[in-house]
This record gives structure tokens, sequence and C-alpha cells, in this order.
């Protein structure tokens, strides 16, 4: 190192002989020299500095391990344009539709685990029916004594079926389909446990379980007389091994598997005495009445050398209760089927199809409005680094079965970019 050092100044001295700058030589000297001089506290600076890696975050850790802090944000900005049966725009929206932060890491030991995420745009920070605001979107903390379990206090998302544990920054379309918007599960606060067995080679399963409060994110306090709590348990199932980059929730084969891989999840939850016409998301049901919600899931993720499937299959049901409430509001119960299909070309380029049905029960569909709702996507992604920069383009058809009036979105136009450190 002080042989290549001292060539260096030895060409620095004879530029500067040619130019006469003496002065900038001594500089040049002394700095070198104090480099060579505190050569060790240099490194130890170097090593100890934010580690910064696209998709991954900006990694803080001081030196005695004590803590561990991540940094990351995203943005999707995205414009729409909605057309009538006739081919007439109908709507028009541009939207930044999510702005978020992030922090993760650890306190005191890995063993500690803590994830924080809040966000800004008014998609995220919707004031919820009883006032209070949505911005906390993730505040929990683990404790994971080891790679095969953990237990989690706080608010997340709740493990009910795959398309909503899906983060919305590892979507293959725009957005998720009409199905899990209806039907998906959502963040709720409380008790949280996964068990995990099995690795990437041989059979493996996870088996996730929750005990929330049963009305949504930041609702605070639900009287027991009022509102009871909601159970969740999913069992996921990979005969085939585990996916690589936890592919199992993420759309689209962007890590190329080399051998195919099979994910089957099962998912019930329970939602005693739920005061939303979601269970976990809508509108409060009136006059102070209550529903016992039942929720059920089934998924499937394929994939293998840049071939990706999802399927997903979700449904609602109540314990021996109406599903009309008064005036137009209801319980919409029933069931919805998603199917997705994609192939990605040069890691670069991924061409998507899907089609979601929902299929309300007869009690309701006079209040839904329809006897069935078929939404038909193709989509098309450009992979810049991963799921972390892309563009996104799809282009939706809406079809109602027996609807006493056409869709104003019959055929629906989007464009979307992504991007997150």
């Amino acid at each position: 190192m002080k042989r290549l050092l001292t060539t260096v100044c030895a060409a620095a001295i004879t530029v500067s002989s040619v130019w006469g700058q003496t002065r900038a030589v001594d500089r040049m000297e002394a700095f070198l020299t104090d480099s060579l001089d505190h050569r060790e506290e240099i490194l130890e600076q170097l090593a100890n500095m934010p580690n910064i890696e696209v998709g991954k975050g900006i990694t803080f850790r001081p030196k005695n391990d004590s803590y561990e802090l991540t940094l990351r944000f995203r943005m999707q900005n995205m414009v729409g344009l909605h057309f009538n049966d006739r081919f007439s725009l109908s709507e028009a929206e541009a939207q930044i539709k999510r702005l978020r932060l992030r922090f993760d890491g650890y306190i005191f030991s890995p063993k500690f685990v803590y994830s924080i995420q809040l966000g800004f745009s008014s998609y995220d920070a919707e004031m919820i029916p009883n006032g209070n605001m949505n911005i906390i979107r993730d505040a929990i903390v683990y404790f994971v004594p080891n790679s095969s379990w953990n237990i989690g206090f706080g608010q997340t998302k709740v493990k009910a079926n795959r398309a909503r544990v899906n983060s919305s920054s590892a979507l293959q379309f725009v957005d998720r389909s009409i199905v899990n918007s209806e039907f998906g599960g959502d963040r709720d606060v409380g008790f949280f446990g996964e068990y995990y067995y099995g690795d990437h080679d041989s059979f493996a399963l996870a088996a996730k379980g929750s005990v929330t409060l049963g009305e949504g994110r930041n609702w605070n306090t639900s009287g027991l007389a009022a509102g009871g709590f909601a159970y969740t348990g999913r069992l996921e199932l990979y005969p085939l091994g585990r996916l690589h980059g936890k592919g199992e929730y993420i759309e689209g084969d962007v890590e190329m598997e080399e051998t195919p891989k099979l994910m089957i999840g099962l998912g019930y939850t329970f939602n005693n005495k739920a005061q939303r016409v979601q269970g976990w998301k809508g509108g409060i049901i009136y006059d102070d009445q209550t529903r016992d919600i039942g929720s059920y899931y089934a998924d499937l993720v394929v994939k293998y050398k840049g071939f990706a499937l999802a399927a997903d299959y979700i449904g609602r049901h109540l314990f021996n209760q109406p599903a009309a409430i008064s005036g137009n509001q209801f319980i919409y119960t029933g069931s919805g089927l998603n199917v997705q299909g994609s192939y990605l070309f040069d890691k670069k380029w991924e061409l998507a199809v899907r089609n979601s049905t929902m299929f309300p029960d007869k009690e309701i569909q006079p209040l839904a409005g329809y006897s069935m709702w078929n939404q038909s996507t193709i989509g098309l992604t450009r992979y810049i680094i991963g799921h972390s920069l892309k563009v996104q383009l799809d282009i939706s058809y809406n079809h109602l079965q027996n609807a006493p009036v056409a869709p104003s979105d019959r055929w629906s136009l989007r464009f979307q970019v992504e991007l997150g450190l």
C-alpha cells in the first residue's frame, strides 16, 4: 500500500512541477501521510458507515451491536382513466397512492425485533369511522428466539390470506384484485404467533395465528358488550420446499426459481361481534348492531423459471344472522375467486393476466346490484431494480351480470411508477 501511495505522490509531484503548483503537492503529501498514520481509525469509520442498498434500505448499526435500524421509504405515483360501455371517459384520477416510511431492526438483542410503518398519502391516512386517523400502519415488536418461531404484540397485518399479506410494493398489477378488496384481511392490533419448519430443499410448512381486537387498525377501544375479538389461523404447506426470497408473498417469479415451487395456504377468521361491515374494514354497522363474521381463505402459488401462478378463493358468511341491516347497508356475504398468471422475460419485462370474479349470496344480490361481477386484467411491468423500482401499466374490463345499470368504469387504464429504497 505504501508503494502505491509513493507512486501516487511521485505522479502528483511531476504534474505539479509542470504547472508550478508546489503548495498543492505539499497538501497532498500531508494528506497521504496523515492517512497512513491513522489507517486503523479510517478503516473503522468506513466499517461503521450505514449500509445502503436499493430495496433493502439504509441500515445503521453501532460498534457494540446494541441495536439495528433500517430506514426505508417508498412511493407509488398513479394515473388512471375509466371509460363507460360507450368508451366515453367517465373518470380520470391522478394521485400519490402510497407514500410510506418504514423502520425495522432490533433493540438490545436480535431476538427483540420491531417494525414501524407510517403512511402519509390520503389513501393511507384517511379517517376511520370512529374518528381516529390512520397514519400508523405497523407498530409491532417481536420476540424471535430462533428462526423457527416468533411471537409479536402490536399492530400489523393479520396473516389471513396470501393476497393481503403481499406487500403493495410487491404486486405485479397496479393494485390488488377486487376479490381481496372485499373479502381479504387487514391490519389489526393484538397478539401474533408464527412457526416455521423446513427449508428450500425439502418439505416445509408454516403455521400462523393471532388474537386481535377485530375492528381494524387504530380503532383503540372496543367495549365487550358491543364487540368481541377476532381469532385467525393459517397453515401453509410447501411440498417442494420454501420459495426463495419469500417468494410466496412476492408476485411474479423475480427470483427465477431453478426448481418448481408450490405453496398451498388455508386460513380462517372468526370475528366475534364485529362492529364494521367488513369486519376489519368498512363503515360502522347501523344502530349499534354487531355481526359474528366468519371468513375463509384458500390460496396457492406456483413458480418456476420466470413463470408464476397464483390463485385465491375467499369468502365470508354469518352465523344465523341476516346480512341485510337497514336501509341499503348490508354485510357482503358470498365468495370470490382470483386467478393470475405471468411470465418474466430476461428478468426485466413481465406480462401478467388476472381474472377475478365475485359471487354474492342470493340474499344480497339485489343490494349488491349484480349476481356476478367479473374483472379481467392484463398487465405489463418493467422491472428496473426488482420490485423496488418498476413501471407498471394495466388494462381492466368489468362485466356485471344482471346489473340494472351498466358500470361507469367498464374499461380502466392505469399507469404507475413504484420507487422504494
